[in-house]
């Protein structure tokens, strides 16, 4: 079935404008500075800095408020392990959070009883386009002093009770991979309303230069020419985004909400099918939230049946394939063997262990992450009829 609709409009007129500049602009009008200025205000937002991906978006972040050896932050296991690694990266120590059972999401509850005197930052997921609890979340923060860095890589536009998803934490992530809702085959994006830390954002992603800023991530041919120019105030790394992938973004982004809208009308039909069986169990959504589906994602509340038979009986009847859930990121294998290239030495936790987040090692296996990424309607119709098909064989 064909899936890949989704680049048409501008991709190529642009892609064709850097290759005919030769990747040479004026200052203030690269492709990069044009989309960062349509995305910040696209989610309503002073300031908007694009990376090369959205791990590095989180690393940088966490750079830039001075996370470093000795301190915690607070993630879910059950998320791409890209949400732990910029902890790592930082050299702080990664403690994680049970989930909720029925949202999949990280639970408050775990989240309070996790922070100790070392605990700098909470990284909430709005896992497979579903916002967490920010009220819970912000009032902990608020409690505790803690940084919130809200990790939206799989929710796009989402909303939780009629606030975008973004403007909870003091920054937010977004991811434009492959996969995600929109894409330039890899990206990133930091947003954030405040001044300072954007500055400071955008200097650990740039090598550290002088002459960037919060809106400015192009430094003057003219000082840089210059012999007195001192570049680097700061350590830095150079994450930033190709002017090629932000050319691809930005074209995405002028047709976001109908991308969004796509997924989510294949996600209720899929749900449509779903709906009369009692032992698969959609993730829940809360009143006043908006999910954006990313995936459509489902529990399988019966013993007898594994997630391979599900998976199986589903592509003999013509489904697409079904992707699992991640493994838990402290059970994969190198927070087992602590093969962290030498950052284990800063850590605070030396250990974990099977049976840390009970609710997430239930779910991990029983969770089935349905696609949602089609584009034709009668393609969707017939995912759903090869699902209603599993869902009865089963039952019978």
């Amino acid at each position: 079935m064909e899936r890949n609709k989704r680049i048409y409009g501008n991709e190529l007129k642009y892609l064709e404008e850097v290759l005919k500049s030769e990747f040479r602009s004026s200052e203030g009008s690269t492709m990069m500075t044009r989309f960062e200025k349509a995305f910040a205000e696209k989610l309503k937002h002073k300031y908007a800095i694009s990376f090369i991906n959205g791990t590095q978006t989180m690393h940088a972040v966490l750079e830039a408020i001075g996370v470093g050896p000795g301190d915690e932050v607070i993630v879910p296991p059950l998320t791409m392990a890209s949400t732990t690694f910029p902890v790592l990266q930082a050299g702080a120590t990664p403690v994680f959070a049970d989930v909720d059972m029925n949202t999949f999401l990280i639970d408050p509850h775990s989240i309070e009883k996790n922070i100790t005197e070392r605990t700098k930052a909470i990284i909430p997921v709005s896992l497979y386009g579903l916002a967490p609890d920010y009220d819970a979340i912000m009032k902990i923060a608020d409690k505790n002093n803690l940084f919130v860095l809200e990790d939206n890589a799989e929710c796009m536009l989402g909303k939780y009770k009629g606030r975008m998803v973004g403007s909870f934490g003091q920054a937010s992530s977004y991811s434009f991979q492959s996969s995600k809702h929109i894409t330039s085959g890899e990206g990133g994006m930091i947003v954030t309303d405040d001044l300072e830390l954007a500055e400071k954002i955008r200097r650990v992603s740039s090598l550290g230069y002088a002459g960037v800023g919060a809106n400015k991530g192009k430094i003057s041919k003219r000082d840089i020419q210059s012999p007195d120019y001192c570049r680097h105030v700061s350590l830095g790394w150079n994450y930033r985004m190709p002017e090629l992938c932000a050319a691809v973004a930005l074209a995405q982004l002028e047709k976001v909400e109908e991308l969004v809208q796509k997924r989510i009308e294949a996600a209720n039909l899929l749900l449509e099918s779903i709906k009369a069986c009692d032992w698969l169990t959609p993730q829940y959504v809360p009143e006043r939230i908006e999910h954006t589906y990313w995936t459509l994602v489902a529990r399988i509340d019966r013993q007898d049946i594994t997630w391979y038979d599900f998976r199986d009986k589903f592509m003999e009847y013509g489904g697409d394939g079904i992707y699992s859930a991640w493994q838990l990121t402290y059970l994969e294998p190198m927070f087992q063997e602590l093969a962290f290239l030498g950052r284990e030495k800063y850590l605070t936790q030396k250990e974990y262990t099977k049976g840390l987040c009970p609710n997430a090692e239930r779910l991990q296996s029983r969770l089935l992450q349905f696609k949602t990424n089609y584009w034709d309607i009668e393609g969707v119709k017939m995912q759903a009829d090869y699902l209603e098909k599993t869902i009865k064989f089963f039952s019978k």
